[in-house]
């Protein structure tokens, strides 16, 4: 979603805004934006494009040490410099992520008080609200926070500037997230912690309907009656350079060769060490108590969250024998889900922040059910709110089309699914050592796969000039290949679909005609056959076809059913997904870079949903 950063101190304020813009600029944006207080007043400057865009507009003379800046995501209104952020209505200056859910019955009601807006936004009409009750209210602030926070439907995390408390910034949210932290050189507050790690490791998150006050030397926080709160305090344990490209030429090709080491960080707390080699939940809470007392499990996700919990509920069935279902988070709490005490519901999101699995997770609390997240980012909402939590150490992820946050995703559904089974009995401790060995060599294995990156390259040369493509798998490699489409889609604009291969029949062959390009998966064992006879199903149609195999399958298929194939290496059919994972994300990364795309930041989408 959009970027949100302000600065209060000792340096000039527009330098760290346009910094701190850049930053963010991952999370995807049409238009850009700052305001800063000066001895003129508030100036507020704005641009349509890229940050360096609104760089290059700065007046020289812009003296501030005081301001907020914002990238926008067009929502409420087109692409254009009236309805980008910052909005300014009388005394209030104000930025904001989330929707407003009901700013037409307030446009309404304030037109009736001679109130017009110049733009097209839900943010204006919140400024518009704002300085309307902050003058009823005689300039006071908590006041004027309390009859917004009462009148404003949706979501929201403002950052505002009153015109007559020079260099002071309030901060409120619901649903949308706000972080914070302090440093030598002032107070910042941020919508993302990449944008504060050039001051300090240490940060909180601005609780929901709680004030932030940000001076230069002080961040105060307090409940909307003036309570002053002490916010938990966090700590990131990495640096500045997890957040840069390190040489390579593009975040997501970064991410992708970070992905062994992700793996290995989202383990290392959880091996359990002694005859046996056991995952242990001691250091994160979660008690065997929790698996113990479950008959059923209900994964909800969004995108490539949802695809790693695909793979999740295969897996859990196979080794708990007990029903594992997986929802979309953005029709479960629509669905009127059907959940007790003794169904653990498993939420997943990278950023923790994600607004429909944020909203099932809530609903899933109401009707009792226990609630543990897989979240990469500490002290986000869904963390804070499920009954456990299970962190992956995936480090920041930049680019938008998700890889590390994925294969960790992964890693601790089969840490979950590992403990689960040998708790209930399913599984000895014998076949948990051996399933956890397994584990444990995948960093290897999929480094082995990142030595075969060329041959991924030039292949995608071949990819470039599809109009279509279509993924195929059974099992566990078909919830790798609805990974693997979407991957490509989001970021070469190519129309991909992943379809169960024993479906081709029911429709799906009619799209599959001469040169076509098919991405075909048969990494698994079980069902290998019958994936090999899809294959050829599709070969005589015409298709191109590119065949994901493990490197001893080699003798049982004739080279005759393939135009390239690809291999991983030989070992359990369980530990496939993560190394076929690799062939999939360079094949996209590789066919977006030839077609000349933004492969960090696709069009239309952004890094983190936190809006429906």
């Amino acid at each position: 979603m959009c970027g949100i950063i302000g600065f209060c101190g000792y340096l000039d304020a527009k330098e760290e805004l346009i910094k701190g813009l850049a930053e963010l600029e991952y999370r995807g944006y049409d238009s850009a934006g700052i305001a800063c207080y000066t001895d003129r007043g508030i100036e507020v400057i704005k641009s349509v494009g890229k940050v360096e865009g609104l760089k290059n507009k700065l007046p020289a003379k812009l003296e501030s040490s005081c301001g907020i800046g914002h990238t926008r995501w067009a929502t409420h209104g087109g692409v254009s410099e009236v309805n980008a952020h910052p909005h300014r209505s009388g005394n209030v200056t104000l930025i904001h992520n989330g929707i407003i859910e009901n700013y037409h019955e307030l446009a309404k009601e304030l037109e009736g008080m001679g109130k017009i807006p110049v733009s097209q936004t839900d943010t204006e009409i919140a400024a518009m609200l704002l300085d309307s009750l902050y003058e009823s209210n005689q300039g006071n602030v908590l006041e004027t926070l309390r009859g917004a926070v009462e009148r404003l439907e949706g979501a929201y995390a403002f950052c505002i500037m009153f015109a007559d408390q020079k260099d002071v910034i309030y901060c409120i949210r619901k649903g949308s997230p706000l972080v914070c932290c302090s440093s030598e050189e002032g107070s910042i507050v941020a919508s993302d912690m990449v944008a504060l790690l050039r001051y300090s490791k240490e940060y909180f998150v601005l609780p929901e309907f709680q004030v932030a006050k940000v001076t230069k030397n002080t961040i105060t926080v307090m409940d909307l009656d003036g309570t002053v709160v002490s916010p938990v305090m966090l700590s990131v344990h990495w640096d500045m350079s997890a957040a840069q490209k390190n040489g390579f030429k593009h975040y997501m090709l970064k991410e992708i060769h970070e992905q062994p080491e992700a793996i290995r960080r989202t383990l290392a707390p959880r091996m359990k060490k002694g005859n046996y080699l056991l995952p242990d939940f001691t250091e994160d809470g979660i008690t065997d108590e929790v698996f113990k007392n479950t008959n059923r499990v209900v994964i909800t996700a969004c995108g490539t969250a949802m695809h790693a919990g695909m793979a999740g509920k295969i897996l859990m069935e196979k080794l708990l024998r007990i029903p594992v279902q997986v929802e979309i988070a953005s029709e479960f709490r629509y669905a009127d889900p059907i959940l007790d005490e003794n169904t653990l519901v498993i939420l997943v999101s990278q950023s923790g922040e994600t607004a429909d699995t944020l909203a099932a997770l809530r609903l899933a609390r109401e009707k009792g059910a226990k609630t543990l997240s897989i979240v990469n980012v500490k002290g986000s909402s869904i963390a804070r709110e499920s009954d456990y939590v299970l962190y992956t150490h995936a480090g920041p992820e930049i680019a938008v089309a998700s890889t590390k946050a994925y294969t960790a995703q992964l890693t601790a559904f089969y840490l979950l699914a590992f403990r689960f089974a040998y708790v209930i009995g399913k599984r000895n401790e014998q076949e948990i050592s051996y399933y956890m060995k397994g584990l444990d060599e995948v960093g290897a294995l999929m480094e082995k796969v990142l030595e075969q990156k060329d041959k991924m390259k030039e292949l995608s040369k071949r990819l470039t000039p599809a109009q279509d493509l279509f993924f195929i798998g059974r099992s566990l490699d078909y919830a790798l290949a609805c990974e693997g489409s979407i991957k490509l889609k989001e970021i070469t604009y190519i129309h991909s679909e992943a379809y169960a291969a024993g479906e081709l029949k029911h429709g799906t062959l009619s799209l599959v005609t001469g040169g076509v390009p098919v991405i075909a998966l048969a990494t698994q064992s079980d069902v290998f056959a019958k994936m090999i006879s899809n294959v050829k199903e599709v070969r005589a149609r015409g298709a191109m076809v590119i065949l994901i195999t493990k490197e001893d399958n080699d003798a049982v298929i004739e080279n005759t059913i393939f135009d390239e194939r690809l291999m991983i290496p030989a070992g359990d059919d369980i530990f496939a997904p993560f190394t076929a994972a690799i062939i999939l994300q360079l094949l996209a990364y590789y066919t977006s870079s030839y077609r000349g795309l933004d492969v960090d930041q696709p069009r239309n989408l952004a890094k983190s949903v936190t809006v429906e």
